[in-house]
C-alpha cells in the first residue's frame, strides 16, 4: 500500500503563525504516524500538490473578517483545476483569528463545499491575544487527521 500524504498549506506572515505552521507539520510527523507530510505556503502550493495529497489541513489567517489574501490567491489558482479530482478529500482549517473568526470560516466553508471536501472537524479558531496553547491545538489537529489518513479513516 503506497504510503498517503498530507499537505499542509499555511499562510505564516509572522513569528507566532510560523510557530503554527510548524507546530502542525511536527504533529502530522508523530512517530507513531506513518505518512508523507509536505509543508508550504499558499503562494507556493500549485495545483499538482493537491492532486497529489491524500488530505489537506489548511492554516489561514483571519484579514478584514476574511480569509488572508494569500490563501484566497491559492484558491483563487486551485480551485478550478481540482474540481472534479479530488472530491471527498480530508480537510481541516485553523484560523488565527483577532477576532471571532467567523467570517473566514464561513467563507472557508462556502469554498470547500463547492469542492466537495469532507472536513474532519469544525474548524479550530484560534481566537485573541496569542495564547502558546494554540501550538499544542494545531498541533493535535494535525495529528488527528495523519492518523486518520493512515488508518483509512478519513
Amino acid at each position: 500500500m503506497a504510503t498517503k500524504t498530507l499537505l499542509i498549506v499555511a499562510h505564516a506572515p509572522s513569528p507566532n503563525t510560523k510557530k503554527l505552521a510548524q507546530a502542525a507539520y511536527d504533529g502530522a510527523n508523530h512517530p507513531d504516524i506513518d505518512i508523507n507530510v509536505i509543508l508550504k505556503s499558499p503562494q507556493d502550493t500549485q495545483p499538482e500538490d493537491i492532486l497529489a495529497a491524500d488530505a489537506l489541513l489548511l492554516g489561514t489567517t483571519e484579514n478584514l473578517a476574511y480569509m488572508a489574501g494569500l490563501t484566497k490567491d491559492f484558491f483563487d489558482r486551485c480551485y478550478y483545476p481540482v474540481l472534479e479530482k479530488k472530491q471527498g478529500m480530508p480537510f481541516a482549517l485553523y484560523i488565527r483569528a483577532g477576532h471571532d473568526g467567523t467570517g473566514t470560516k464561513n467563507a472557508m466553508k462556502t469554498i470547500t463545499t463547492g469542492l466537495r471536501w469532507e472536513w474532519i472537524q469544525e474548524a479550530l479558531i484560534l481566537q485573541g491575544d496569542w495564547q502558546e496553547a494554540f501550538t499544542e491545538q494545531v498541533e493535535e489537529l494535525a495529528m488527528t487527521l495523519a492518523a486518520g489518513i493512515e488508518a483509512g479513516i478519513y
